[in-house]
């Protein structure tokens, strides 16, 4: 399903079916520190109900499975689901194929809605008012954020030109470390009571770190196959020049929680 937002790579149309395998294979990489954010906040454990909307391939339900919770996924990418059913075997968690802003449960349905890398792709004047009836009382959204970091990291900050090169309208590239952009809109239900920033070292091979370059919106998500074909020749080429066989990438991580008021 081709997505198109003027204000999302120039309204450049995307489709995240198109990189779902290698989505699947490349894009589970959040650390561990990723994870004790969510568990520190007591979200997302024992006894709660989850939905997690844009889930992708099911990496957040899938990662904090263990922990308790009962978890929904939903994306609007029916590959998407289908790579999040495949890797979530015999994990009991439903997931939708379905566009956020159809989504429906009942009133008071889930103690938390999460949205990780996704919160901006959403209509946030249906998104708000659906969010509200569908938590609990004392309900929380938390928005979860990922991203290398360009200007600090030498490799990153190369294979981002590279993107640059095939794609110019890719709006992903140039993140610095800044909190989670909350709409106003959600001052009128919600109110944030929590964001954190901070720093992340994911380990990468130059395989994996090709994939997941590939894997992004500005590549794989958006571009002929031809295109894709010829970025990546000249990403594993640059790789060789610039990389060691195995290396870090300076990320930064961000959490927003909003508390229902009701």
């Amino acid at each position: 399903m081709n997505i198109v937002d003027k204000n999302i790579d120039g309204g450049k149309p995307f489709d995240w079916s198109k990189a779902s395998k290698d989505y699947a294979k490349f894009r589970d990489i959040y650390p561990q520190k990723f994870y004790d954010k969510i568990i520190e906040r007591k979200l997302c454990l024992n006894g709660q109900n989850v939905l997690d909307i844009g889930t992708g391939t099911g990496v957040l339900p899938r990662n904090m499975y263990h922990y308790g919770a009962k978890w929904i996924g939903a994306d609007v990418s029916d590959e998407q689901i289908k790579q999040a059913r495949i890797l979530s075997k015999n994990m009991d968690i439903d997931y939708y194929a379905i566009a956020a802003e159809n989504i429906s449960f009942s009133d008071n349905s889930f103690d938390v809605i999460t949205a990780c890398q996704c919160f901006w792709y959403f209509d946030h004047k249906q998104m708000m008012p659906k969010f509200f009836h569908m938590l609990k009382p004392d309900g929380r959204i938390l928005v979860l954020f990922m991203a290398w970091l360009p200007f600090e990291d030498e490799i990153a900050g190369a294979s981002e030109r590279l993107v640059l090169k095939y794609n110019p309208e890719w709006s992903g590239a140039g993140e610095t470390i800044h909190p989670i952009f909350i709409p106003d809109i959600y001052k009128e239900k919600f109110e944030v009571i929590y964001h954190e920033e901070y720093p992340l070292n994911v380990h990468f091979t130059r395989e994996s770190w090709n994939g997941r370059m590939k894997a992004c919106r500005g590549i794989g998500a958006s571009l002929k196959e031809n295109e894709v074909e010829a970025w990546e020749r000249e990403h594993i080429k640059l790789l060789s020049e610039i990389a060691p066989d195995e290396f870090d990438i300076l990320h930064y991580g961000a959490i927003s929680e909003l508390k229902v008021i009701k």
